[in-house]
């Protein structure tokens, strides 16, 4: 028994050591940028970590992606496929929703297809915005233990 949990404590050690950057919250890790990129570019930055933009899954999940993001940080909700239909990066489709008071809604008949947190600050955040817009992003990995 004391070899198991030794050897889990190393295999759980040398997992850590991956992620020297991240925030780790209930079973994921989160990598908060300090660079600002394009939603697509913000993306790719995340699945060349082995990780991929922020899927936001419970009340919990968003009090901790908002209070460590800063103003203007890209998620992984997007509606580029179809129009109106808004997808997790995963394909899922959004259940539930912490939009500001009247979004989505494509300000001035902008294209805008990408989902940030505009306001850390509140609880309901998330605003759209066009996806070639240039913001911080959090990327999500999730890690069975």
């Amino acid at each position: 028994m004391i070899k198991n949990l030794t050897e889990e404590r190393e295999e759980l050690k040398r997992k850590l050591n991956i992620f020297g950057e991240w925030v780790y919250f209930k079973h994921s890790f989160y990598y908060i940028s300090s660079t600002t990129k394009s939603w697509p570019n913000s993306r790719n930055d995340c699945l060349q970590r082995g990780a991929d933009l922020v899927i936001i899954n419970s009340k919990e999940e968003q009090v901790c992606v908002r209070v460590t993001s800063l103003w203007r940080t890209w998620i992984g909700l997007t509606d580029r496929e179809t129009e109106g239909t808004w997808r997790w990066v995963d394909g899922t489709f959004l259940s539930t929703s912490y939009w500001i008071t009247g979004e989505p809604n494509s300000y001035e008949d902008k294209n805008e297809d990408c989902v940030e947190i505009r306001n850390p600050e509140s609880e309901d955040s998330w605003n759209d915005a066009p996806c070639t817009y240039e913001k911080l992003w959090i990327c999500e990995k999730t890690v069975a233990f």
